[in-house]
């Protein structure tokens, strides 16, 4: 997906299909003290299509070794249906056979869609797929290979219980929405390895052809050394759910936890904010030219045009600077406003050159040693993270990107506690912070961890009062 389709589909309202309607009894039922939920919205169709236009780097060196590995998906939205077709379209020797999400029409549209993308591949029959906030349980139990999907919140709640259960895992970004949850993810990233369980997580640009080959020559030299960098995701709001919409399509009123679950975009204990959920992306780059995390960071951020009850509690947009163990600084900018520039990119400076790296196909070194990268019919990179993941199942070769996937959602994270405090915030003392956003217990009449006030707005962060390590 190019940097400008990230953005289109980041602009779009895109509220998935709603096509099952449920009673209040039915949630009931199905409430429990673990959690699972839903994820953000996407088209199948699209993933499909690309997959179809781009052949798969290195894809005659899939091993068929015969063994049929089974697929669980947990969270049944449109990245996670997304991710599930790219998984299917590895080899022939996949089958999805199990299900897991908080809500059951989310389940049941998803299903269906991937039904007619995969016919036979997709055997999920009915007493495998789970609902509520124990699904994810039931459904990790079952298969060889497991997608985690849901809100990011739920992250290392999923992925411990995977590696419990001794479970390859594809997990998407970010792994979580705190500190303690990064914690957890690098425990479970631990055992996954004493274990040899493969683990992938969902930084795509990792296995995108223009990225890999213009950052190894940014390792190599090509523009010396790195003196500053630049990032950026910079565009309109995504998608937001509102109550009365809602509770209009449900015929009833929402408990408080459903309607967070439903729009859990705008709520920091299921998000992260958008500086973890979709920023990720670009500051993992950075990390990824500097072989390494920040040591502090320092910003500003705030809420300016989106705002209202149904924008939950976080910012619309951060402007942080990281500072690298070597003193090198990173500007690192993402917004969510209308009518504004918009630029989703990376670049870095050097003391022999500068880079320009851009998803939607441009990688370009200019100095010393100018070079371009020709994207011509490259392959998918959502689809290439998939097939190298099921490669190395297949081959019993090394793969745990779980620790860098941690590293770098704490990195959004240190941005998020610099913003929404105003202070430096050092590295050490962020991700040793034993702040929790999530819940003590999950069901649909649970009281979540934010709650609106009287005049219905979400309270948020105020730079220089606000307490976040």
């Amino acid at each position: 997906m190019t940097a400008a389709e990230e953005s289109k589909n980041m602009n779009n309202k895109n509220p998935e299909t709603n096509n099952h309607i449920f009673t209040r009894r039915d949630f009931l039922k199905t409430t429990s003290t673990v959690a699972v939920g839903g994820t953000l919205a996407g088209t199948l169709s699209a993933y499909a299509a690309k997959k179809k236009v781009a052949a798969t780097r290195d894809d005659k060196d899939l091993k068929e070794d015969g063994k049929m590995l089974t697929i669980a998906l947990i969270g049944c939205g449109g990245r996670g249906s997304g991710a599930a077709n790219q998984a299917l379209g590895t080899s022939n020797s996949v089958k999805l056979i199990a299900m897991a999400d908080a809500f059951p029409d989310k389940l049941s549209a998803w299903l269906d869609n991937l039904k007619k993308e995969h016919g036979a591949k997709v055997d999920v029959a009915p007493e495998h797929q789970f609902t509520g906030f124990d699904a994810y349980q039931k459904a990790i139990a079952l298969a060889d290979v497991v997608i985690l999907a849901t809100p990011p919140g739920f992250r290392p709640i999923h992925f411990e219980e995977a590696v419990k259960q001794g479970k390859h895992v594809f997990m998407e970004k970010p792994v979580a929405t705190d500190a303690l949850g990064i914690q957890r993810v690098l425990a479970a990233a631990q055992e996954a390895k004493w274990k040899n369980l493969k683990v992938g997580v969902g930084l795509q640009r990792r296995h995108q052809n223009g990225y890999l080959e213009t950052i190894k020559r940014i390792q190599d030299g090509a523009i010396g050394d790195l003196v500053s960098m630049r990032c950026y995701w910079d565009g309109n709001t995504p998608w937001v759910r509102t109550r009365a919409d809602e509770e209009k399509k449900a015929g009833r009123k929402l408990t408080e936890m459903e309607y967070q679950m439903r729009n859990w975009y705008y709520f920091n204990w299921l998000c992260g904010d958008h500086i973890n959920e979709q920023h990720i992306h670009n500051i993992d780059v950075i990390n990824w030219l500097k072989n390494g995390h920040p040591v502090r960071a320092q910003g500003m951020g705030g809420r300016q045009t989106r705002v209202g009850p149904d924008y939950g509690e976080i910012f619309d947009h951060h402007f942080v600077e990281f500072e690298y163990a070597d003193g090198s600084r990173l500007a690192s900018q993402c917004r969510h406003m209308q009518g504004c520039w918009n630029q989703v990119s990376e670049h870095a400076v050097g003391t022999k050159g500068s880079v320009d790296l851009d998803a939607g196909g441009k990688w370009e070194i200019k100095g010393a040693h100018p070079w371009k990268f020709k994207n011509e019919n490259q392959p998918n990179p959502y689809q290439q993270e998939h097939d190298d993941l099921f490669r190395a199942i297949r081959n019993d070769t090394p793969y745990n990107e779980a620790e860098r996937g941690a590293l770098s959602t704490m990195t959004a994270l240190l941005g998020r506690m610099a913003t929404y405090s105003g202070k430096v915030v050092e590295w050490d003392e962020a991700i040793n912070s034993k702040i929790n956003l999530m819940p003590t217990s999950f069901g649909w009449d649970v009281t979540p961890p934010v709650l609106p006030g009287e005049n219905g707005l979400y309270p948020c962060a105020i730079p220089g009062k606000s307490i976040v390590v």
